[in-house]
């Protein structure tokens, strides 16, 4: 007679381990089925801890942390300088050990409405060759592959024949365009007493969910308002996002009500960073910007902030943090789809 025990052990392969004992005498059946009715006894928590071995955010071999460094430059009306002023912020993050930088929300110009058309630029499509045409996005390329690092750069106007964008291109350590997220969710918003400001007067939405494989981890971008829809943020964490990077320029009736509410509750709602990048503030803009770019992780801790003045914040991203935390609660096996549904379009990403 044979007799069989499922032992769930946290092998590195994530296998069930099939243990038989032949001809067991009465002690060996005894404590054998102990052992089962004790395994047995664990076996919601044993699957909770193989889902999370499995969706993963990063593999064996994409396992090392890494510094991600936060670029909270000013912007003013001189598209050149702006432009210069972000290369010289993304060589200076390379020499403090940045892997992974991100620039501000429209960087490149003045945010306002009647500034978007004066200065939009096409952005070509991920894969494309970047050429000189594409005055920012040319600059931002070489930088990338000069100091050989991941680049969220910021956002800018993108022009795509007779509508305008507010757009993020993303570039590997080669430069080459791997990724432009469009805003999904335009910021038109009327709040009395304090800002009233309608991106649609100008700009159209874009529809993609943007999630970037590269050899650091799997990076979600979203642009500013996008932040405040936390069915987006589930989406890039269910596609195996290990941070979001959010170019935004909150201003001074949202940015001290809800930008690090908003940043803390995302990372922790989905159990990943967050890496909010604002400009710093241009007393002589039109639109105040709040800056305090910060990082939160996915314990919901603020690992690093600043104010308003221009800065470069630089920390690490310990994605081991990022798995330790999904397996020590498992929301993504505890939610009640009985109950509840999420659904989101894989057209989209």
């Amino acid at each position: 007679m044979s007799f069989r025990c499922i032992s769930f052990l946290s092998s590195p392969s994530g296998y069930l381990v099939i243990s038989t004992f032949k001809r067991a005498s009465l002690w060996q059946r005894t404590q054998l089925d102990r052992n089962c009715k004790s395994y047995l006894r664990n076996f919601s928590t044993a699957l909770a801890y193989r889902f999370v071995h499995m969706s993963s955010p990063q593999d064996s071999a994409s396992m090392n942390n890494f510094n991600i460094a936060l670029c909270q430059i000013l912007s003013t009306d001189n598209k050149e300088a702006n432009i210069a002023k972000a290369v010289e912020a993304i060589e200076k993050a390379a020499r403090k050990g940045a892997k992974l930088v991100v620039l501000p929300e429209c960087f490149n110009s003045p945010y306002d409405n009647a500034a978007f058309p004066v200065y939009a630029e096409e952005i070509p499509e991920p894969g494309e060759h970047v050429s000189e045409k594409f005055k920012t996005c040319f600059a931002l390329s070489e930088a990338a592959k000069k100091y050989q690092v991941y680049l969220v750069g910021g956002s800018i106007p993108e022009r795509d024949g007779s509508k305008l964008y507010n757009s993020s291109p993303v570039f590997s350590p080669s430069g080459e365009l791997l990724a432009k997220h469009r805003k999904v969710h335009l910021f038109d918003v009327d709040v009395p007493g304090g800002i009233r400001f309608f991106e649609s007067d100008s700009l159209s939405p874009g529809n993609r969910i943007t999630v970037v494989k590269t050899e650091l981890g799997n990076i979600g971008v979203a642009i500013c308002y996008d932040i405040r829809f936390p069915e987006l943020s589930m989406a890039m964490a269910r596609e195996g996002a290990c941070i979001i990077c959010l170019p935004a320029a909150f201003n001074m009736t949202t940015g001290p009500a809800h930008w690090e509410l908003l940043m803390r509750s995302r990372a922790l709602d989905n159990q990943l960073y967050v890496a909010a990048c604002g400009p710093a503030r241009n007393e002589n803009a039109s639109y105040q910007a709040w800056g305090h770019s910060m990082l939160a992780s996915p314990w919901g801790d603020v690992v690093v902030s600043t104010e308003f003045q221009e800065d470069l914040l630089v920390a690490e991203v310990k994605k081991e943090l990022v798995q330790k935390t999904r397996m020590s609660i498992p929301l993504s096996k505890q939610r009640r789809s009985d109950l509840y549904e999420f659904k989101y379009s894989l057209k989209a990403i």
